[in-house]
């Protein structure tokens, strides 16, 4: 059996069309996953293999009803256990081998459903229920990768996928935009049509940039968080996590030397850059203890805004 769960030959086809995507779109995740060790790598690179079937599935079916059903397929092969898509396919089986929960899965459907429809968040706490589901939940499912069954590390791993969607949605303003999608919520910048984002006049690009301007500050909160729990993974999953999350935090730090526009374009950290920053990781894992103590005491506050979905969770 290969570290998915399926047959050998399937088993090992799966992880290289994997690896192959995330190498193509997670480039990041792909520099830090090299930190991490064989069977790790693996099913982290499975996991974000399935986690981009869905996303594509959504951008890439042309009809947002055709989107819609191809993810309620997704949803009814999760359920009952049984897929024909080869990405759900192997996504079963690391949930198998891993013990994986499927209530995170699901939830990430939820959120990727909600983008088929025009977004025009509310307020924060709608921003924060979203990044948990399209993010924080992939937090909870690398727990099961890495091996993680302390069941305190799951607010922090929540807390830390929530940060990196958080800075995604800031880098992404105008991109999304054009697509019909504002994140930015109405309680901060009004209730403004996202096609007046793709083309902000003078006064919105100061509303923009004091909103992306507060969605990192909001986002480097939740970054302490994630951090703070890093101990509950092991070692070489340690260094790796931190690499990612220091890598992520520094596209913020991007968007913010360009004065917090992101509206006409798109922050990026270079391969120099993640190469540094993963330097940076590595000093901060050898001399801070804290990231070796488990003792961590999570901030319940950070997750306030989740409590609604717990509740139709049943």
């Amino acid at each position: 059996m290969s570290a998915t769960g399926l047959d050998r030959e399937t088993g090992q086809r799966t992880v290289d069309a994997s690896r192959l995507v995330l190498r193509k779109y997670g480039r990041t995740f792909h520099f830090a996953s090299q930190l991490l060790g064989p069977r790790h790598a693996e099913n982290a690179a499975v996991l974000y293999g399935f986690c981009r079937h869905v996303d594509n599935l959504a951008d890439e079916a042309g009809e947002p009803q055709a989107a819609m059903a191809a993810l309620e397929a997704v949803r009814q092969s999760l359920i009952s256990g049984r897929a024909e898509d080869p990405w759900t396919a192997a996504m079963l089986s690391l949930k198998a081998a891993t013990d994986m929960p499927l209530a995170p899965a699901l939830a990430l459907l939820d959120g990727v459903q909600s983008d088929l429809s025009p977004v025009q968040l509310a307020d924060e706490a709608s921003l924060i229920r979203y990044a948990y589901q399209v993010a924080g939940t992939v937090g909870v499912m690398m727990c099961a990768v890495l091996d993680v069954r302390d069941p305190r590390a799951t607010p922090f791993a929540i807390d830390l996928g929530i940060a990196m969607q958080l800075t995604n949605i800031a880098r992404d303003v105008g991109e999304d935009a054009r697509m019909g999608r504002r994140y930015l919520p109405a309680s901060w910048i009004g209730d403004v049509p996202a096609a007046d984002i793709a083309a902000p006049d003078l006064a919105l690009q100061q509303k923009l940039r004091g909103a992306t301007q507060r969605l990192l500050a909001l986002a480097d909160r939740y970054y302490a968080s994630g951090e703070a729990g890093l101990a509950f993974l092991p070692l070489r999953a340690r260094l790796a996590i931190l690499s990612a999350a220091r890598m992520y935090r520094a596209v913020g730090r991007e968007i913010s030397a360009a004065d917090y526009r992101s509206w006409d374009r798109r922050a990026v950290v270079g391969s120099v850059g993640k190469a540094g920053y993963t330097a940076q990781a590595l000093l901060v894992f050898v001399f801070s203890p804290r990231l070796h103590r488990r003792n961590a005491v999570h901030e319940a506050t950070l997750q306030d805004a989740l409590a609604p979905l717990a509740a139709s969770d049943g």
